[in-house]
């Protein structure tokens, strides 16, 4: 058997390192020959000479190399042999996260959107881990526990874990619309938070964004959960078309589907949101995505018995550890009360709106840009110069001067770096703070890609705490 990897990033060397060791449809490792194809260009693909390979896994960022509306009917090509059979193509085409979904014995809470998956599946392995340790507190010798895994865009690759898993353990993953492009089946929870247009450089327009992110919910039966924020119009249409059981957030809201709390809930709620470290409501709606996901899976859906139960101190407990992740609204440090924030994770529109409403009471001084992702970035201009906590964005990056066209040279500065930025951002800052009873903040929340000037989200967000540290 001849396997082809396109894409050698984090998923191909999981993909490559697995069947080393592993049989891919009962043909055994030492017959299976492995090539890596690597740094090609989706136009170059046709080139690569696939047909003489039985099987193609794709990494995350290569397009699938089919097209569903070739068919009248979507269900045709459900089943990736059926489609490569009706079409007439090959090979056959799957990827990691199609053969995890296949193989993986334990149950699967999967979470995709825009903005707020990593948060939100940490929040739901906090939740999970707390419950486990709540409920088997005294390890018997020989006994086996169920286990919560976090794999995906932010954890571990999928396959790596998959030789570990058994019935009892619980996988949360993190889904990209990437992952979702071609897979065919859906999990026993979904959680599907706000869907707004992103990654239209890689998808041909946003239609094809929304269809991909859909196929968590498409393929549900009756007996399966689907978690979604009905605030956004998206998502609530991709919901309306699942036949899955739906529970709904906020759950302040009074629509359908979002499960109406009792008093007692309704305060053992509250508490729980006033127990999180991390900042913005945008947060607490993650929150509720996490806690109707644990009721999903330990309370047969119902959130008022999970909220008033016994597993309720577990919850607190919970809540009272999450520390949140890094680069996503994280306070540094406070230096002259001047409050620091990186949030260096923010490539989108939705995720600098909810970082700026974050501060809304507080004087801010916003470092911004970065690499455009072919957006339209008008709703990012009319929230950074039309918020009134924004007192100066420093802006930075290739679309620094996309980003001022039009505006009040008052309200911005431009800065050729990121230490130049932090540096300038210090004097603002500190002089508001002079005259504000509650302080001054400096965020960064770049609402771009990173790759402009830096390799990673990641390295940016490094840079920036750097620089923040050394103020003196």
């Amino acid at each position: 058997m001849k396997l082809a990897i396109l894409g050698y990033g984090a998923e191909g060397k999981s993909v490559e390192k697995y069947f080393k060791t592993h049989p891919y449809d009962n043909v055994a490792p030492e017959d299976i020959e492995i090539k890596i194809f690597d740094n090609f260009t989706d136009s170059e693909i046709d080139s690569l000479g696939l047909e003489n390979y039985d099987v193609v896994f794709r990494s995350p960022s290569v397009r699938p190399h089919y097209d569903y509306t070739e068919f009248e009917n979507e269900a045709d090509c459900v089943d990736n042999e059926s489609f490569y059979k009706l079409s007439g193509k090959k090979p056959y085409w799957t990827s990691a996260t199609k053969y995890f979904f296949e193989h993986c014995p334990s149950e699967i809470i999967a979470v995709t959107g825009t903005k707020g998956k990593g948060t939100t599946c940490s929040m739901i392995k906090a939740l999970l881990d707390a419950i486990v340790e709540s409920s088997y507190p005294v390890q018997k010798p020989g006994s086996v526990l169920p286990r919560n895994y976090l794999v995906g865009n932010i954890g571990i690759p999928a396959l790596d874990i998959l030789d570990q898993l058994t019935p009892l353990d619980d996988v949360v993953y993190e889904m990209s619309s990437f992952q979702l492009w071609d897979l065919h089946s859906s999990p026993f929870i979904s959680v599907m938070l706000r869907i707004e247009p992103d990654h239209l450089n890689v998808h041909k327009d946003f239609d094809d964004y929304v269809h991909a992110k859909a196929a968590l919910s498409r393929f549900k039966t009756e007996n399966e959960y689907l978690v979604y924020f009905t605030n956004n119009p998206t998502t609530k249409k991709v919901a309306a078309e699942s036949t899955a059981k739906k529970l709904a957030y906020p759950l302040t809201e009074k629509s359908k589907n979002v499960p109406k709390l009792s008093p007692a809930a309704q305060e053992n709620l509250t508490t729980l949101l006033d127990l999180l470290q991390v900042p913005g409501a945008h947060n607490k709606e993650n929150a509720e995505a996490a806690l109707l996901a644990v009721a999903a899976r330990c309370h047969n859906g119902d959130i008022n018995g999970l909220l008033t139960g016994k597993l309720y101190p577990a919850l607190e407990q919970a809540f009272k550890n999450f520390k949140g992740l890094p680069h996503r609204c994280e306070f540094i440090r406070e230096l002259n009360h001047v409050k620091y924030y990186d949030d260096n994770y923010s490539t989108t529109f939705p995720s600098i709106d909810v970082a700026i409403k974050t501060f809304e009471h507080t004087p801010t001084i916003l470092i911004a840009g970065g690499k455009d992702k072919g957006t339209d970035i008008s709703p990012i201009k009319e929230r950074i110069f039309n918020s009134k906590n924004v007192k100066k964005a420093i802006l930075i990056g290739e679309t620094a001067k996309k980003l001022s066209e039009g505006e009040d040279a008052s309200k911005y500065e431009f800065a050729d770096t990121l230490e130049a930025a932090v540096s300038r951002a210090r004097e603002l800052a500190e002089t508001y703070a002079e005259s504000s009873d509650s302080g001054a903040t400096v965020l960064m929340s770049p609402g771009f890609a990173s790759f402009d000037m830096f390799n990673s989200y990641g390295e940016r967000g490094e840079l920036f705490q750097k620089f923040v540290k050394a103020l003196r």
